[in-house]
C-alpha cells in the first residue's frame, strides 16, 4: 500500500471474526467477578497493538448484528448448521464493544447484513474518496475486495494479504474469489457449491473457462466424467452459492467516513477498565507511556501474585525441559523404582489415532516430579522408503511385562489427564488397566463445571502458565503432516514428557482443593468410579443391523420419491424439489399463494416457517414438501451415516462418552452421538430398531419417569405435587385440573397437553412468547397461564427466585446432591445474556440432579451385574435412560432388579419411578 495515501487511511477491523479466533485461541480466562474474559483480552491486546503499530486516518470495528440476513432468504440453510455461540463466550460481547468504545474506536452493526458486507461497502466507499483501506482479517470471504487500494492483514500472524497471496494460496486473482467459493462450497456455512469439486479445481475452471456464468455456459463442450455430471446436476446450487458468497457493497452506510474517527481513547475510563477485567500485562503495557497512580495498584497485584506462586514454587519453578528418553529395560526399571518410592507417578499415552478402539501405542510418558519425566518410544519409524522401526525402542511385550507390576502396585497411585481414553488404549494393546488412579481433568471438572474448559493445554495456561507444546508444532499440519510414529524421537520426548509432567503438576495443585470446595466425595464416589463403567461401555458398544439401515435408506428414498412426485402432480409441472428459487416460484408464481415474501434478490422465501404458514392455511403441498425435507434429513443423518460408524471387527457402534462437555454433569456422547437419536417421529423409531442384541439376548431399556418434576417437587417442596407423585396420579392432568380449573375425570386430551408443556417449559424457564408460540395462543394469554400456575404452585416461583438470588450471590448453583455448576455471566451479564443465564441457574440443579442420579443408578447397577455374575451388559446412557444387553432367559428377573435397584438409588421426599421394557431391539425394548 503506497505511502502518499497515509493522509487517507481506513482501518476496518472484523470484530465478528476475531472475538471468534480470539476465544478459541486463548485459554479462557475469568476477571476477578468470574466473567470470561480470554475473548476481551484478546481483542484489546490486538486492538492496542494495530493503535500503535498502524498509521491511519480513520478506523473502524465491524460487528454482525445478528443470524438472520437477506442470504436466509435465498438458501434458508445458510449457516443453519452453525451451533450458538458458547456459553462462556456470550457474556464478551458486550464487553469487547465497551472495550472499542474506551479504545475511541467506532463500532458498526447493520440489521440484516453481516459484518463482511458492511466491510466490502466501507472498503468501497474509501476507495472512491480517493483513500486506501486494510481490512484486520484472514478470512476468505474478504478475499474478493482487494484490489491496489485494498488490502487484508491477519491479525494472527500479522502478514500483509495482497494480490499475490491470494494467487499462492486459491490460484486465482481476488476477483475471481466469489466464483471460487461458490464452484468448491463451504461447509462450515452451509454454501452447497458442487460436490467434488475443491480449490484446486475450482481455480483449474476458472483458469480455463473464466467466471461461473461461462464456466456452466461451457459445459456442453467438456469431457464426458463425473465432474461435469456435477457441474450440470448441480448449476442451481453453483449460482445460488455465487449469490451467497458475494458480498454487497453498496450499503448506505450507518456512520459517514468523516466520522470515523481514531483512537481518541478515554484514559482514565480505559484504566479504570483494564484494571477491572484484571488485564495486568495489558494495563502494565499501556502505563508506560501514561504515568499515573494506576500504576501502583497494578504493582500490588503483581506482588500478590508473585506471593501466590512462592507457595507453590516447588511445582511451579523446575523447567519443562532435558527430559529424558527410556531406550533400555535397566532405564525403564530406574523410573519405575522412583513412582514406587513417590508412591505416584503421571503417564500419558501416545498413539496413531484418535479412535481409543483401534489406537496402537506408538510411546508412553511418565513422570515422577515437577520437571522430572521421561519418555518410552515403542513404535517410531526412521525415515525411509519402507518405514523401518527405529532402533533403540523397546519392545512391546518388555514394555507390557514392566508396567503390569506397576499397573497393579496398590501403593503407587497413577495419575492420568482424560484416562478413559488411556485406558481403552492399554485395553486394546494388551495392557492391564491401572489401579489406583486419579484424572486431573475430572479433578478439575468437579471444582470448576461451568467456569473453563478442561482439556490440558487450557488447564496449563489457566494454573501454571504455561503454555504446551501443540501438537502441530511437531506434526505439521495440512498435506505435510506426519503421524506421531513419524516425529523423531527427541522431538516427541519433549512433547510427550512434557504432557506428563503438566498432568503431574495440576495433580499436585488442584488435588489438595477439592475436600476445601467440597466435591471430594462427588470425585471419589462418583466421577472417577464412573471412568470404569464408561471404558467398559465404550468397549462393548451396541449391535447393528446394517441391512436394516440400509433397507430403511432405501424405504426413506422411495418415500422421498413417492412424495417429489406427488408435489409435482400438485404444482402441475416437475421441478427440483431442493431448489428453494424453483419451489418459490412454484408456490408463489405458479400457484400463486399468499403470504409470499420476496427476498432481495427477487427469490420467494421458502423456509420451514414460510411452509409451515402455508400448512396452517391448508395448502396441503407444503405438508408434502416439509415431510419430504424430513425424510432427506433422517436419511442423511442417520441410515446412511451410521453405516459408516459400524466398526468392521465387532460390528458394533462404539460411541465416546464426553464426561466433561457440560455444566450440570450430564453426560453427551460423540462419534457416533447415540443422544440425538429421533423417537418421536415414525421413521425416527424405525432408525431405532436397527440397535439390536447378539443372539440369545435381548435389549432391556429402563427409564427414569419424569425425573425432572420429581426433583422439582422434591426441591421446592410443593405439596400438590409431591402428593399427586407419591400417589401415582397424573401429574400433566393434576397441573391441568388446577392451572385451567378443569376436572381431570373426561379431561380433554389437548388440555392436558397444554399443561405438560407448562410443566416442562417452566423447569427451563420458558418465557411468555416461548410458550405461547408452543401452545399456538398469544403471548398474554401465554403469561395468564404461567401467573396462574405460579399462583397454584408458589413453591416454585420461590424455589426459582431464591436459586436466581444463590447464583447470582456465588456464581454457581448446587443439585441436591451437591454438585456446583458454575453459571457463565449471571454475576455480569445485561439484557438477553442475563435471562439466560438466570434460566440456566433454574434448570441446572434439577438438570444436575438427573445427572447425579442416573450417574449413581450406572454405578450401582456395574456393581449389582458383577456381584450377582449377571449375563448382562450395560451398553448405553442416553439421558433419563440406560440401556443394557441381557441373555434372553433372564430377561424378566433383570428387569425387575434393575428396577429395584435404580428407584433406590437415591433417596429423595417422593418416589423415583422406573419404566422398563424388553425387545429385540431398541425401539421394541423403549
Amino acid at each position: 500500500m503506497s505511502s502518499s495515501s497515509a493522509s487517507k487511511h481506513l482501518i476496518l477491523v472484523d470484530g465478528s471474526g476475531f472475538i471468534f479466533r480470539a476465544f478459541h485461541g486463548i485459554p479462557l480466562m475469568l476477571d476477578p467477578s468470574g466473567t470470561p474474559v480470554n475473548a476481551v483480552y484478546g481483542f484489546t491486546n490486538m486492538m492496542m497493538k494495530i493503535i500503535r503499530e498502524r498509521t491511519a486516518s480513520h478506523m473502524a470495528v465491524i460487528f454482525d448484528a445478528g443470524r438472520k440476513t437477506f442470504r436466509n432468504d435465498i438458501y434458508p440453510a445458510y449457516k443453519a448448521q452453525r451451533p450458538p455461540p458458547p456459553e462462556e463466550l456470550i457474556p464478551q460481547f458486550a464487553l469487547v464493544k465497551e472495550a472499542s468504545r474506551l479504545l475511541g474506536l467506532p463500532t458498526i452493526e447493520m440489521a440484516g447484513w453481516e459484518a463482511d458486507d458492511l466491510i466490502a461497502s466501507y472498503a468501497k466507499a474509501m476507495v472512491k474518496a480517493g483513500g486506501e483501506c486494510t481490512i484486520i482479517s484472514s478470512d476468505k470471504d474478504l478475499m474478493q475486495l482487494i484490489n491496489d487500494h485494498v488490502c487484508m492483514q491477519d491479525p494472527i500472524k500479522e502478514k500483509l494479504i495482497r494480490e499475490p497471496e491470494v494467487m499462492a494460496k486459491f490460484g486465482v486473482d481476488p476477483s475471481k474469489m466469489i466464483a471460487l467459493q461458490a464452484l468448491m462450497g463451504d461447509s462450515v456455512d452451509n454454501v452447497p457449491g458442487v460436490p467434488g469439486i475443491g480449490p484446486k479445481t475450482a481455480a483449474a475452471l476458472i483458469n480455463e473457462y473464466g467466471g461461473l456464468e461461462e464456466i456452466l455456459a461451457a459445459i456442453p463442450t467438456m469431457k464426458a466424467s463425473k465432474r461435469r455430471d456435477n457441474l450440470e446436476e448441480h448449476q442451481e446450487n453453483a449460482r445460488i452459492s455465487y449469490q451467497l458468497v458475494q458480498l454487497k457493497d453498496d450499503l448506505d452506510l450507518p456512520v459517514p467516513i468523516e466520522n470515523l474517527g481514531c483512537c481518541n481513547a478515554e484514559e482514565e475510563r480505559l484504566i479504570t477498565w483494564l484494571q477491572e477485567r484484571g488485564f495486568r500485562s495489558i494495563l502494565a503495557r499501556y502505563s508506560k507511556g501514561h504515568v499515573s497512580s494506576h500504576s501502583a495498584a497494578g504493582n500490588s497485584v503483581q506482588a500478590s501474585q508473585k506471593e501466590e506462586e512462592k507457595d507453590h514454587s516447588y511445582i511451579l519453578s523446575p523447567a519443562y525441559e532435558n527430559y529424558e528418553t527410556i531406550t533400555s529395560l535397566e532405564q525403564l526399571k530406574i523410573w519405575i523404582k522412583l513412582a514406587q518410592e513417590t508412591h505416584y507417578c503421571a503417564l500419558d499415552t501416545e498413539t496413531d489415532s484418535l479412535n481409543a478402539l483401534q489406537a496402537n501405542i506408538v510411546g508412553i510418558s511418565m513422570a515422577v516430579a515437577p520437571g522430572k519425566a521421561c519418555y518410552i518410544p515403542i513404535a517410531h519409524q526412521q525415515e525411509s522408503l519402507f518405514e523401518e522401526q527405529s532402533a533403540n525402542q523397546l519392545a512391546v511385550g518388555d514394555l507390557i511385562k514392566a508396567f503390569s507390576a506397576l499397573f497393579t502396585d496398590p501403593a503407587v497411585l497413577k495419575i492420568f489427564h482424560n484416562a478413559k481414553y488411556d485406558f481403552l488404549v492399554f485395553h486394546h494393546n494388551g495392557f492391564p488397566i491401572p489401579t489406583p488412579y486419579d484424572d486431573t481433568m475430572m479433578i478439575s471438572y468437579v471444582q470448576a463445571a461451568g467456569k473453563h474448559r478442561h482439556n490440558m493445554d487450557e488447564l496449563a495456561q489457566l494454573h501454571l502458565n504455561h503454555q504446551n507444546i501443540s501438537y502441530d508444532e511437531i506434526t505439521g499440519t495440512g498435506r505435510k503432516r506426519i503421524t506421531f510414529a513419524q516425529v523423531p524421537i527427541d522431538k516427541a520426548t519433549n512433547y510427550a514428557a512434557e504432557d506428563a509432567d503438566v498432568t503431574l503438576r495440576l495433580w499436585l495443585l488442584l488435588r489438595p482443593n477439592m475436600r476445601a470446595l467440597n466435591v471430594l466425595s462427588l470425585y471419589e464416589e462418583m466421577e472417577r468410579p464412573l471412568i470404569n463403567v464408561l471404558t467398559q461401555m465404550e468397549q462393548d458398544g451396541i449391535l447393528i443391523d446394517p441391512n436394516l439401515l440400509r433397507s430403511l435408506s432405501q424405504e426413506f428414498s422411495q418415500k422421498m420419491d413417492i412424495q417429489e412426485k406427488e408435489i409435482h402432480k400438485m404444482a402441475g409441472k416437475e421441478f427440483n424439489v431442493a431448489s428453494p428459487k424453483q419451489l418459490g416460484e412454484i408456490l408463489f408464481d405458479d400457484m400463486d399463494f399468499s403470504g409470499g415474501k420476496r427476498m432481495k434478490t427477487g427469490a420467494w422465501g421458502t423456509d420451514s416457517k414460510v411452509l409451515q404458514e402455508l400448512s396452517d392455511k391448508g395448502h396441503t403441498i407444503a405438508d408434502q414438501i416439509l415431510g419430504w425435507r424430513q425424510l432427506a434429513k433422517l436419511k442423511s443423518t442417520y441410515t446412511d451415516a451410521l453405516i459408516e460408524d459400524i466398526n468392521p471387527q465387532t460390528g458394533r457402534v462404539h460411541t465416546s462418552f464426553n464426561m466433561v462437555g457440560t455444566v450440570t454433569g450430564r453426560l453427551s456422547s460423540t462419534d457416533p452421538n447415540l443422544q440425538n437419536i429421533p423417537i418421536r417421529s415414525e421413521e425416527g423409531g424405525k432408525i431405532r430398531a436397527a440397535f439390536i442384541s447378539a443372539p440369545d439376548h435381548v435389549l432391556v431399556s429402563a427409564d427414569y419417569s419424569q425425573i425432572e418434576l420429581r426433583l422439582l417437587a422434591h426441591v421446592a417442596n410443593i405439596p400438590q405435587l409431591k402428593e399427586s407423585f407419591i400417589n401415582n396420579e397424573d401429574i400433566h392432568a393434576r397441573t391441568a385440573s388446577e392451572v385451567f380449573n378443569t376436572p381431570i375425570k373426561g379431561m380433554d386430551p389437548l388440555v392436558r397437553r397444554q399443561a405438560k408443556a407448562i410443566n416442562f417449559g417452566i423447569i427451563y424457564g420458558i418465557s411468555a412468547f416461548g410458550l405461547g408460540k408452543q401452545l399456538g395462543v398469544s403471548a398474554g394469554i401465554a403469561k395468564q397461564y404461567i401467573d396462574t400456575y405460579f399462583a397454584r404452585y408458589p413453591e416454585i416461583k420461590a424455589y426459582m427466585q431464591t436459586t436466581q438470588e444463590e447464583a447470582k450471590e456465588n456464581g454457581y448453583v448446587l443439585t441436591p446432591f451437591g454438585r456446583k455448576c458454575w453459571i457463565a455471566g449471571i454475576q455480569t451479564a445485561k439484557g438477553p445474556q442475563r435471562a439466560y443465564a438466570e434460566r440456566q441457574a433454574i434448570n441446572a440443579p434439577l438438570q444436575g440432579g438427573a445427572a447425579d442420579i442416573i450417574k449413581s443408578a450406572m454405578l450401582d447397577m456395574d456393581k449389582a451385574i458383577k456381584e450377582h455374575q449377571l449375563q448382562a451388559k450395560m451398553l448405553l446412557q442416553v439421558h433419563d435412560e440406560l440401556l443394557f444387553e441381557v441373555k434372553e432367559e433372564d430377561a424378566e428377573k433383570f428387569v425387575n432388579l434393575t428396577k429395584e435397584i435404580m428407584q433406590k438409588t437415591v433417596k429423595i421426599s417422593i418416589p423415583l419411578v422406573v419404566e422398563a421394557g424388553i425387545g429385540k431391539n431398541w425401539s421394541e425394548a423403549h
